[in-house]
């Protein structure tokens, strides 16, 4: 890692799936590099230090970043400028502070108040699970995924070399991006997503015609993958569509435009407009396999 003179020691702050995640990769993967880490339930940490997470589990946010040369906040992004302000008395004048969170101009303008004084490079590791908790993490976790960084235009170069070669030590792939861009992107390939798998699975449980025990009994592949997604963090994902609501309400409103489109082609019987449609959405899964973004298994390699 070519920076690894510049980051001996990282702290985590939030040892949740992706907190706990990057203690075992920096353990796997660096090490050379101290870990101290801190969360702000008491749980938490215990579960943390039973599991032999970091070299120190802190009870003290200030105390976690002590001598730390970088710091990633992983908590919810509703929550990133209380965590600022609670490291804030702890850390050294050259300590560069970054986050995980999955929006990133608010989050960027939070931390830069929250820490004038101090180099914010904002990241966002496009990985994870629906699982949460600190036993939920694993070192493998970043592998071969993408990380986007989205430093401000005045950062120091030499922190945002910092969190990039961090990152690709872990084994990510590293992109750099504007965050309001970032944003956007990520409304549409993953916020949205999101937003669709919580409103079907909660469609589904309220239909008087039909029993929760049958929509549990006889989910086909594509309700269940819905499942998996709307099974995920609900404090995280509240917080991600309140502070990306903007980028997240733009698209939602052209998918509005383009579901009224395939409503009224079903309702008119436009098989040609139906089959079209989803030769061209076809076309895009076999591009997302052909770059190595998911696995061409039968099913999802689902076991049966």
């Amino acid at each position: 890692m070519p920076a690894t003179s510049r980051v001996a020691r990282v702290a985590i702050v939030g040892l949740g799936l992706i907190g706990s995640s990057i203690a075992r990769a920096v353990s796997a993967r660096l090490p050379g590099v101290a870990v101290t880490g801190y969360d702000a339930k008491d749980s938490v940490r215990a579960e943390a230090r039973a599991l032999g997470l970091c070299d120190m589990i802190a009870d003290d946010p200030a105390d976690a970043v002590a001598d730390a040369d970088l710091v990633v906040l992983a908590v919810p992004v509703g929550r990133m400028a209380e965590a600022a302000a609670a490291i804030a008395p702890g850390l050294k004048p050259q300590a560069i502070i970054s986050d995980v969170g999955s929006s990133k101009a608010g989050v960027a303008a939070a931390l830069a108040k929250a820490l004038p004084d101090h180099a914010v490079i904002p990241a966002h590791p496009v990985a994870g699970t629906e699982n949460s908790g600190p036993a939920a993490g694993f070192a493998t976790l970043f592998e071969g995924r993408w990380c986007i960084v989205t430093p401000l235009a005045s950062a120091p170069q030499d922190a945002v070399t910092a969190v990039t070669s961090f990152w690709e030590a872990l084994g990510a792939r590293v992109e750099t991006m504007d965050a309001a861009h970032h944003d956007m992107v990520l409304a549409v390939t993953s916020h949205l997503p999101h937003l669709i798998a919580y409103t079907i699975v909660g469609t589904a449980s309220e239909l008087e015609e039909v029993t929760e025990s049958e929509v549990i009994k006889y989910s086909a592949g594509g309700f269940r993958d819905f499942t998996r997604i709307a099974a995920s963090d609900p404090v995280m994902w509240r917080d991600v569509f309140l502070a990306n609501k903007d980028a997240v309400l733009a698209t939602l409103q052209r998918f509005n435009e383009d579901l009224t489109v395939l409503q009224q082609a079903i309702r008119r019987g436009d098989g040609a407009r139906l089959e079209e449609w989803f030769t061209r959405t076809r076309a895009i899964r076999r591009s997302i396999i052909e770059q190595g973004q998911d696995d061409a298994a039968p099913d999802f390699g689902r076991r049966h």
